[in-house]
């Protein structure tokens, strides 16, 4: 305890040192060193914690989110797809005359539609996009298990048998006796390697992108170092930049230091890029509980009754719903016109460390010369 604290009495000293009884020399010779020091270290970690949050605020936004919409929207189709199947094929000789409802065709090419804008969303792994495609695979296969049973709709007992196994690609689980009337039965995912069916991978998929987004919401260890120590050389480097200035004054006669006022003016921008970070953290933290209820809350009930009442007032479970309120909550966490800033924030740094370093160089040369009129050596 007491190294610690003679270290950072030393440090404190070193970073701002007292102008009482100092030696212009020396008071130069240690500003030249400290404040760049600071600068870089201030700049270089705060830039790397704000592109962090931006980076992981802009990837939710662009690519997460837009993955779990076109997840949930693939698995809400395939079931209202399923449904008008069925009902098409019970309705006898109407399947055989005008083939299945437009409807049908309208969900299973929304349902391909959207696993083909999730591949290319960028949110997922190379091993998630394999996995991706052979979900896409057994989409066409449980269409065509589909269009067999409508070849095969005068047929009861055949058709049946192809509905049932396209609905076992579907869904693993069979439907309970209690379910059988309902239009869109339950289908729980099955997890391990009883995980074949397409709702099962689908659910799979979903379960990882929303722990990668709760990962990418919460606050990492990384950043919140980088902003502690940000946050203390800033201070020590404001402070220190003061005093010199103060220093300059009483010293050197010199009123306003052009090349230390340039280099504190990155300064003012810190407050900006701080509560722009936190507006995104705290955006991604209210964008969890929406991605939970994309992948939990939604259902093939709820989107057929948007689908049939579009003038009903909106299920705040619909997917549209969830979608539009994600798209908003991340959008607002930031303040637009600071888009672009972070990859400026370590550069910035670099030139104040070297505005600051070439001044104080310049102003000990010059005293090394010549002393000026009422310095004191």
């Amino acid at each position: 305890m007491a190294v610690a604290f003679e270290l950072a009495r030393r440090l404190g000293r070193y970073a701002w040192p007292s102008t009482t009884g100092r030696r212009n020399r020396a008071y130069l010779r240690e500003r030249l060193v400290a404040l760049p020091l600071l600068a870089v270290v201030a700049f270089s970690t705060l830039g790397w914690a704000y592109a962090d949050v931006r980076d992981d605020s802009a990837y939710l936004r662009d690519r997460l989110a837009p993955a779990l919409v076109g997840l949930a929207h693939a698995k809400a189709s395939l079931f209202i797809a399923q449904g008008e199947a069925e009902r098409n094929l019970d309705e006898t000789g109407a399947a055989e005359l005008s083939g299945l409802s437009e409807r049908y065709r309208t969900r299973v090419a929304r349902a391909t539609q959207s696993l083909n804008q999730v591949t290319r969303s960028g949110a997922l792994t190379v091993a998630e996009e394999q996995e991706l495609r052979v979900v896409s695979a057994l989409v066409v296969d449980y269409t065509g298990w589909i269009g067999q049973a409508q070849g095969h709709a005068a047929d009861s007992v055949l058709r049946d048998a192809e509905l049932s196994y396209a609905r076992s690609m579907l869904c693993s689980r069979p439907v309970a006796a209690a379910d059988r009337q309902e239009r869109f039965p339950p289908c729980p995912a099955t997890t391990g390697s009883g995980a074949t069916s397409i709702v099962d991978q689908v659910t799979g998929l979903e379960r990882q992108l929303r722990g990668r987004l709760a990962d990418r919401a919460a606050w990492g260890g990384g950043v919140v170092a980088a902003a502690v120590v940000s946050g203390l050389a800033l201070v020590l480097l404001a402070a220190g930049l003061w005093r010199t200035g103060v220093f300059l004054r009483r010293r050197f006669r010199i009123r306003l230091s052009i090349p230390l006022a340039v280099a504190a003016l990155p300064l003012l921008a810190v407050p900006l890029l701080t509560a722009d970070a936190l507006l995104a953290q705290h955006a991604q933290t209210r964008s969890s509980p929406m991605a939970y209820a994309l992948a939990e809350r939604t259902s093939p009930r709820i989107e057929t009754i948007a689908e049939e009442r579009p003038f009903d007032g909106p299920d705040p479970r619909a997917v549209e719903v969830l979608e539009s309120r994600i798209d908003e909550t991340l959008s607002d966490g930031r303040l637009p016109f600071l888009d672009g800033v972070a990859p400026f924030v370590l550069p910035a740094g670099l030139v104040g460390a070297g505005l600051v370093g070439g001044a104080l160089h310049a102003y000990r040369r010059e005293y090394l010369v010549v002393a000026r009129p009422g310095a004191v050596s």
